[in-house]
């Protein structure tokens, strides 16, 4: 399956790096889309720098089966791309596995899919979230539908195992 996960610069170091390498040993093609291919992005620890393999608009929703979303001050930068919003909007409206750590409930709220959904995030998004129609709750993993939720890296293996949990289950 082939799994999206977009970013940009100051992403969250292992907010990115623990979901990719999970989904790549599970077998999945992880591929890293951003706002313009080969485009050099680095964490906002300095632990990882990438490549966009993929610019935003040489994608489609269709070409993927799973979307993922680190946080970091990355979803801020990507949520002002309309097309990086359509893509996100676009998959989950697929009922496709979409998966959102940290600050990536941001991309959510922009994209309007959290409407009614129960959600978490990093606590200082939680008014965000709300606002945007998604009820808040403080746990380590939430899922509701095909919308999967965590607070921080601290969270990263059960956020990584409920998306290889919900991919089987769309396979």
């Amino acid at each position: 399956m082939k799994v999206a996960f977009i970013i940009d610069d100051m992403f969250e170091d292992s907010e990115f790096r623990v979901p990719y390498e999970r989904v790549k040993d599970a077998g999945h093609d992880p591929v890293i889309v951003g706002l313009e291919a080969g485009k050099q992005v680095s964490g906002k620890k300095g632990d990882e720098t990438v490549t966009i393999e993929r610019g935003i608009d040489d994608v489609s929703h269709e070409e993927f089966d799973a979307l993922v979303i680190p946080g970091g001050y990355s979803p801020d930068k990507i949520r002002s791309n309309e097309k990086m919003v359509d893509l996100t909007r676009s998959i989950a409206g697929d009922e496709k596995p979409v998966a959102a750590v940290c600050h990536g409930g941001w991309m959510l709220a922009e994209a309007d899919v959290i409407r009614g959904r129960t959600v978490t995030s990093w606590p200082s998004i939680k008014t965000d979230l709300i606002n945007a129609g998604a009820r808040w709750v403080d746990q380590e993993v939430v899922e509701d539908a095909n919308i999967i939720t965590s607070r921080k890296p601290d969270d990263l293996e059960a956020f990584s195992k409920a998306l290889l949990v919900q991919m089987e289950q769309a396979r």
